[in-house]
């Protein structure tokens, strides 16, 4: 109940209130986080069962057309799938890669961030060596290399199956070092403070000195970064799927409804591109529109509490 009244007080829901960008931006991507959480409820059809699937409904046009069909709102894919709810169940499928890979990103890079900037030395140096080898490293090489050696040990159809947790593994430890790079130069500025000294000279040792003291004053850029990196791991997974490293035209993600769509567009079936496309345009555009909110909300020199 206190932290709820300091919310209520504080500069954060202040800001909010009074950006009537970021509102409206905070409700559309609820509605669809929401929408693609409950696809199973909300969807008009379960494009993961295939006795709803009839390969003679492929390529319906959507229902405001001449040859459009009430059944299907915006039409049907390449495979005879409703491609409403095939938007549904992909957005879900890049919600939760793009949230996965932040997860892994924020994990690592923070861990590398607080040993190192807090620790220093050699091992400072260390740390940051391996930071900038893993920055000039492409993640589409990356990418490349393990989804060839995965599908080559255990075969295309397991590759189909695990797609979810390789794609959040290849994004996630391809951009773990801009945490990592943050976090540092946040502790490197805390260690020096004077709660900091006076843990240390009542005995507390160096974990619970970063973990209690140090992190959670480094958490608002972390939280910046979080937002604007969800929006980032998305796309990637999209660029993934659109050159076919990415999700399984079985288990479609946005990125790869645009890839199967693709070359159908200039034969007349322009719906299965573009609107998974404008769903993927907004769902990014609202994410990024939040976050460079909360960059100038949180930033100390902004700050008028």
């Amino acid at each position: 109940m206190r932290a709820w009244n300091r919310f209520k007080n504080s500069y954060l829901l202040y800001s909010f209130k009074r950006d009537p960008i970021a509102i409206f931006s905070f409700i559309v991507l609820s509605v669809l986080v929401v929408v693609s959480l409950l696809a199973p409820i909300v969807a008009p059809y379960n494009t993961y069962d295939t006795s709803t699937i009839d390969i003679m409904d492929a390529e319906i046009p959507p229902s405001w057309m001449e040859e459009g069909t009430k059944d299907f709102i915006l039409g049907t894919d390449i495979q005879g799938r409703c491609l409403l709810s095939t938007m549904i169940y992909g957005l879900r499928v890049s919600l939760i890669i793009g949230c996965g890979a932040v997860l892994l990103q924020a994990f690592i890079g923070i861990l590398m961030g607080l040993f190192s900037g807090y620790l220093g030395g050699k091992l400072d140096s260390f740390l940051m060596r391996i930071t900038d080898i893993q920055f000039s490293i492409p993640y589409l090489i990356v990418a490349i290399f393990t989804s060839a050696i995965f599908k080559l040990a255990f075969g295309v159809g397991r590759y189909a199956e695990l797609a979810v947790p390789l794609l959040i593994i290849i994004i996630g430890l391809s951009h773990w070092p801009i945490y990592a790079r943050t976090v540092r130069a946040s502790v490197l500025g805390e260690k020096k403070k004077e709660y900091v000294e006076a843990a240390r000279v009542i005995g507390l040792s160096h974990w619970p000195i970063m973990y209690r003291h140090i992190l959670p004053n480094t958490m608002t850029s972390v939280l910046v970064i979080s937002t604007i990196q969800v929006a980032e791991a998305v796309m990637r997974e999209a660029a993934l799927s659109f050159v076919g490293l990415g999700m399984p035209i079985t288990k479609p993600s946005l990125g790869a409804l645009i890839r199967s769509g693709f070359e159908y567009i200039f034969s007349g079936s322009w719906w299965i591109t573009f609107f998974p496309g404008v769903l993927l345009i907004i769902f990014i555009l609202v994410i990024l529109l939040l976050g460079d909110w909360l960059r100038d909300v949180l930033n100390p020199k902004l700050y008028k509490g």
